[in-house]
């Protein structure tokens, strides 16, 4: 099964959306959640145990879920929201770690010094953030692939995964002003695989010797 980030998800009684990440045992490298999303609403996704998922329509790259959108729905949600401190990191929690995260509110200054005031510094940031089963790990398409040699080589494009959904591939998309490529990548290829980043064994010149294919989106 090709889990290619971004493709439709159907339900067993209408689309859901897309997938937005997938979660991974970065020591089995086996795929356990897919996070599915409403089309472009973060805030709304859930986290689906891949047992779910099965091939679906190979010409949409589209993911099957053997289960209704209300169902979907009543799994557990993903995203979560935190008001922190500089340097502070969402509160501990036994069963669930920190997955991708993204800074929504910089630090600003109060009063602009007018008057004898002075500007002060708010010491917190808003951060939002998707919670992920405690040891595993959150990649999204965004996740940047490095090399054996430290060169950013491109991102994450999706996973092959077989019948025990063990990560046999990695989809890497690289590219250019003219035109971006994907290459596929075997999974003994990769020595590590961490929330939103992915190191290859390989050198930026023996991933750019892989043969690419033209990368093919689905249609939306």
């Amino acid at each position: 099964m090709r889990l290619e980030l971004g493709s439709p998800v159907r339900c067993s009684d209408a689309v859901f959306g897309e997938i937005a990440d997938v979660v991974v045992d970065p020591t089995a490298k086996r795929v356990t959640h897919l996070v599915v999303q409403p089309h472009n609403q973060h805030r709304l996704a859930r986290l689906v145990p891949v047992a779910l998922a099965d091939p679906g329509d190979r010409a949409q790259s589209e993911i099957s879920l053997r289960c209704t959108v209300e169902e979907v729905r009543r799994l557990e949600p993903v995203q979560e929201f935190a008001y922190l401190r500089l340097g502070e990191f969402p509160v501990n929690d036994p069963d669930w770690d920190v997955g991708v995260q993204d800074v929504l509110a910089m630090p600003y200054y109060g009063a602009a010094g007018f008057g004898g005031y002075s500007a002060e510094l708010d010491p917190h940031v808003g951060i939002s953030y998707d919670r992920v089963p405690k040891g595993e790990v959150e990649v999204r398409r965004s996740s940047r692939v490095t090399s054996s040699d430290g060169h950013d080589v491109g991102h994450v494009d999706g996973l092959l995964v077989d019948r025990e959904d063990q990560i046999t591939h990695l989809v890497l998309e690289h590219g250019h002003l003219w035109g971006h490529r994907e290459v596929t990548i075997p999974i003994g290829a990769v020595t590590k695989v961490e929330t939103d980043a992915v190191t290859l064994s390989l050198s930026k010149d023996e991933v750019g010797a892989i043969e690419p294919i033209t990368v093919q989106r689905w249609s939306s």
